[in-house]
């Protein structure tokens, strides 16, 4: 849903992206300071500074979109820069719920439901369009959706509740996905004889 404004946003970010490449710093490089920008907001929720963990995930956010706009305004989009933005993301949510849990922010069993349920709404994306299923913006919970009920959480200090609602919607999400890929791809073929 949010990806629509993250397109809007990354059109507004232009000038400081043309500024930012200006500089040499690379996409990828973009993306590995994100990563470990979203450890540092980890290690904050592990020692209990929710508040703070919260900042650092909106910054994380900024990275996000900063990363593909360089690319764009380089000229340097590439595949492999997209398979590493994927990749750290997911790094990057697991190792964020990982540290709220870690840190006592919530129950246990709602932070592993929300880090799988984090997990699954982009397999099922990447598996769907590898079979050739559309699938941007379907589902409640995309990754800045994510991001942004984390961070509200954080800030008003109901990391706990953010967590609940994560694990809920996202996997609410793969379901709506799911039932999207199925409409997609039409019913399934019988089994070979």
């Amino acid at each position: 849903m949010l990806n629509r404004l993250r397109e809007s946003l990354s059109l507004a970010m232009r000038p400081v992206a043309k500024g930012v490449a200006s500089t040499g710093i690379t996409p990828n490089q973009i993306t590995i300071i994100g990563f470990l920008v979203s450890l540092v907001a980890g290690y904050f929720f592990f020692i209990s500074l929710q508040f703070w963990g919260g900042l650092l995930i909106l910054l994380t956010g900024f990275f996000d979109i900063l990363d593909g706009a360089v690319a764009k305004a380089s000229g340097k989009v590439s595949r492999w820069g997209g398979v590493l933005d994927s990749t750290l993301d997911r790094y990057s949510d697991l190792a964020i719920i990982g540290a709220i849990i870690l840190g006592g922010l919530c129950d246990p069993l709602w932070g592993i439901l929300a880090m799988i349920g984090s997990v699954m709404v982009s397999y099922v994306r990447a598996r769907s369009e590898l079979e050739g299923v559309k699938m941007a913006g379907v589902g409640f919970m995309e990754r800045a959706e994510r991001l942004i009920l984390l961070t509200v959480a954080a800030l008003l200090g109901y990391t706990w509740a953010g967590i609940i609602l994560l694990a809920l919607l996202t996997n609410f999400t793969v379901l709506q996905r799911l039932y999207h890929a199925q409409k997609g791809l039409g019913s399934p073929s019988p089994p070979a004889q």
